[in-house]
């Protein structure tokens, strides 16, 4: 059976167009050997592709405009992925169809990230994304489905700069290898992975004092109420909370203020000024400067796509 990645002795850059119409296309790019992405811009038209491949793979989706079917035929399952999203994936024997539903307009963005593409990354570490995500697709798994979220001005950001290398650009693959690695790190960093030494008490306990946060990050409640909330002590609620998720209360909720910020500066009629007030900072440099120190890019960078 052939692999979804080209020969490891064929490495260059490569662009295949797949179908091609008056109002839109489907082509398929290969990057280098083990990273390969598919964009879709079609318009009223109805297209499937088939995998057959004992590849193992994760596979980012990103749905601009509207929806993309994953059939997978081995375990007889449909996964869908709706206008707006961005899903990652695991798969370790393809034998699936991918369906560009019919829309209007019809922007999606799939990418194929090959298993020994993420060995490079490794750090030896099993709370680490591309660890977790790596040892997943070595186990016998058709398609799951690991995480799903809102797309957000950052991925766009990344997406975007991957799409519009032109033709003339010199060392391309390096340049879009690039790109796909910012995309990940910035995708990858969302998931929420717990290690083994984490007990099913402690999850539980970090798990309702993150719940409580997400309800209400622009005005969260103290160390101390929330404690009561969960009802444990302080002490151990920073504990177990930094023990669980890795990471304090405070930069957890700045961490929550600035994945909403993500999300609001893909709003048009927004300034920044407006997204910062709106996640909970009262000064517009203040933010901006821990936009740039969390996600490498200022939030007018991202307004400027």
């Amino acid at each position: 059976m052939d692999s979804f990645f080209f020969n490891i002795t064929d490495t260059r850059y490569k662009i295949t167009v797949l179908h091609e119409e008056a109002n839109g296309y489907l082509k398929r790019v290969d990057i280098s050997n083990g990273i390969v992405f598919l964009e879709s811009k079609l318009s009223e038209c109805y297209k499937e592709i088939v995998l057959k491949n004992l590849d193992r793979m994760v596979i980012i989706t990103m749905v601009n405009s509207g929806e993309l079917c994953m059939y997978d035929q081995v375990d007889e399952q449909v996964l869908s992925v709706k206008e707006g999203e961005t899903a990652i994936f695991c798969s370790s024997r393809q034998d699936m169809t991918l369906s560009m539903q019919k829309s209007k307009d019809s922007d999606i963005f799939i990418l194929f990230i090959a298993d020994f593409f993420l060995k490079r990354y490794l750090s030896g570490r099993q709370n680490e994304p591309i660890d977790f995500l790596y040892h997943k697709i070595q186990k016998e798994v058709s398609l799951e489905e690991v995480n799903q979220l809102p797309i957000d001005a950052l991925s766009l950001y990344s997406v975007e700069k991957l799409l519009h290398i032109s033709a003339g650009d010199t060392m391309k693959s390096i340049r879009a290898e690039h790109h796909v690695v910012e995309f990940i790190i910035h995708l990858f960093g969302l998931l929420d992975i717990f290690t083994e030494d984490v007990t099913p008490d402690e999850v539980t306990l970090a798990s309702k004092a993150k719940a409580i946060l997400l309800q209400d990050f622009i005005n969260p409640p103290t160390v101390k109420t929330l404690a009561h909330l969960c009802a444990t002590n302080e002490s151990k609620l920073k504990k177990v909370f930094k023990k669980v998720y890795r990471s304090t209360l405070y930069s957890y909720v700045q961490k929550l203020r600035l994945e909403e910020a993500n999300l609001l500066l893909k709003e048009e009629n927004m300034t920044i000024g407006e997204v910062a007030k709106n996640v909970g900072y009262r000064h517009q440099g203040h933010f901006s400067k821990l936009f740039f120190s969390t996600y490498g890019v200022y939030p007018k960078e991202l307004m400027k796509r």
